[in-house]
């Protein structure tokens, strides 16, 4: 029996694992999101200006969360404060399920119905953001309307978080 290939495929095997442990890149060491404020603009303690992130970040953009509990159902019918805590709840659970949490937002656009509605939105996002700093970069538009009439907030984020190695092999069930 020739032993040669069986002992050059456990060589090869275990020198696979020396290969794997490369040197970290220089932008490894970087944060892979930068918040910041120019200082050519207005310095913001509510969001950030700016938001770069590293190229090998790979990105994740949920969909607009509305104030609808796991079940569908709608909750703090025609109370800005209630939904808007909804929504954030939504986004804290789509960030877990990801793998993230608030620092790796990069942008968050909120679309809140009515004027009237801002001052509210704005302290509940205080609230519920005041442990993240730096402050994601942030968008509200006032609209007259969104898509069910009992919703008075809507937000959208993107996210960043550390690229993963993609399997290749599919797991088909027989």
């Amino acid at each position: 029996m020739n032993l040669a290939p069986i002992l050059a495929s456990a060589l090869f095997c275990l020198t696979i694992p020396a290969f794997a442990q490369e040197k970290p890149s220089a932008s490894d060491t970087k944060p892979l999101i930068r918040h910041f404020n120019p200082p050519a603009l207005s310095q913001p303690t509510r969001y950030s200006h700016v938001a770069e992130v590293r190229s090998d970040a790979r990105f994740v953009f949920f969909s607009g969360q509305v104030s609808q509990d796991a079940s569908g159902a709608a909750v703090g019918k025609g109370d800005i404060r209630a939904q808007t805590r909804q929504v954030f709840a939504n986004v804290q659970a789509a960030l877990q399920a990801v793998g993230g949490d608030w620092s790796n937002v990069v942008k968050i656009t909120s679309y809140i119905v009515g004027a009237e509605n801002i001052e509210p939105f704005r302290e509940v996002r205080e609230e519920m953001l005041k442990n993240v700093n730096p402050r994601p970069a942030s968008t509200a538009v006032v609209v007259q309307k969104l898509f069910g009439e009992e919703w008075l907030v809507e937000m959208e984020a993107v996210v960043a978080l550390p690229t993963k190695p993609v399997s290749t092999v599919s797991k088909r069930k027989k």
